[in-house]
């Protein structure tokens, strides 16, 4: 009776691993992996290049912000990629934000100020499923940490369009054909081609440097304390390294003593 329970357990426990490796193999589908890009800000000692981020917010302001929020930074945190406080007074004036009640009681609507957190292109859910043919944008705000892959995948579904689908696969209506997306269906037409933006800083705009600035602006979007972090970290290490050499300094010292 015991050899018969613990034989059922295993071929249940086998059966519950074989589920999880079909579901992962369905999850993945035939998408293939983002090509690995070198990034300025992997690695311990890596940062964000301040024009590529001035770069990127250029890209998201005239291309993204269309469809797409960013409703977890602020205007002043322009400043931290190289923004003046004059710059990002006349960027965030550009949006209006709604405010109040005033002193009958009545809301109303005013420039957003440096302390506002970017304006969402739509009032609400509703409204940019209706402007977007029944698909909500995803909010950029973390969007790098949220997908896997992180700024690979973004970089590589903003160049993953292609023209037509391969043969043989069947594209539904008001679709595009997309190598790196999950089922290679997006609803979001290709957002960016070459000249798309013409750079402040006289870049060439192509679709690979569009694609690359936009997305180290929002890996800096999703984590803007990235350097800061990395720069602690290191003065721990220096500070662990220094202890650990005064430690084994002392305790020869003392050891010395009792030989």
């Amino acid at each position: 009776m015991r050899k018969f329970i613990l034989a059922t357990f295993a071929i249940s426990l086998l059966g519950a691993f074989s589920l999880l490796g079909m579901g992962s193999a369905l999850a993945s589908g035939d998408t293939p992996k983002p090509p690995s890009h070198k990034w300025s800000f992997s690695g311990p000692f890596g940062s964000f290049e301040r024009p590529a981020l001035k770069r990127g917010f250029q890209v998201y302001s005239e291309v993204c912000s269309s469809c797409h929020g960013l409703s977890l930074v602020a205007y002043r945190n322009l400043a931290d990629i190289g923004f003046s406080k004059a710059e990002i007074a006349e960027i965030s004036a550009e949006a209006e934000v709604e405010d109040g009640p005033d002193d009958e009681g009545e809301m109303y609507f005013r420039p957003a100020r440096a302390s506002d957190r970017f304006v969402s292109p739509f009032e609400n859910d509703n409204a940019a499923r209706s402007a977007n043919g029944g698909s909500l944008p995803p909010d950029l705000s973390l969007i790098v940490k949220a997908r896997n892959g992180g700024s690979d995948y973004i970089f590589a579904l903003l160049t993953g369009y292609r023209e037509e689908a391969p043969e043989g696969f069947e594209m539904n209506e008001d679709m595009y054909y997309n190598e790196y997306f999950p089922g290679h269906q997006i609803a979001m037409l290709p957002p960016l081609d070459d000249e798309a933006v013409e750079y402040e800083d006289g870049t060439k705009p192509t679709l690979t440097q569009h694609a690359e600035d936009v997305t180290v602006f929002l890996a800096w979007a999703a984590s803007p304390e990235l350097e800061a972090r990395k720069r602690l970290g290191i003065k721990v290490l220096v500070f662990l390294l220094v202890l650990t050499g005064m430690l084994f300094a002392l305790k020869r010292q003392i050891w010395a003593k009792l030989h």
